[in-house]
């Protein structure tokens, strides 16, 4: 395992178990919501993008419903496009 950090690293306790982790990048949208994202190596070396959404619902039933079906429907697209880029980029 390389214990070395690399440049983007945070290092300190947000390393452990041989990964590691970048400062995490926020994102406010103002009266939408906000996103957290962070770099991460594993200790395998592989390397991904940790994303932690906190979006605003509907404050009734159904709608709320209907807000995170949509969310995870277009989540699904995000993953696949960014899939679909890095592994052309690696080959």
């Amino acid at each position: 395992m390389n214990r070395r950090h690399p440049d983007w690293c945070a290092g300190g306790h947000r390393c452990n178990l041989g990964e590691h982790r970048a400062d995490p990048l926020t994102i406010d949208v103002p009266g939408l919501g906000r996103a957290l994202l962070t770099r991460v190596r594993a200790a395998d070396g592989r390397e991904h993008a940790e994303v932690t959404l906190t979006v605003a619902l509907a404050a009734v039933e159904p709608v709320a419903r209907w807000q995170l079906l949509g969310l995870a429907r277009d989540l699904a697209a995000v993953m696949n496009r960014a899939t679909r880029t890095s592994l052309r980029r690696a080959a």
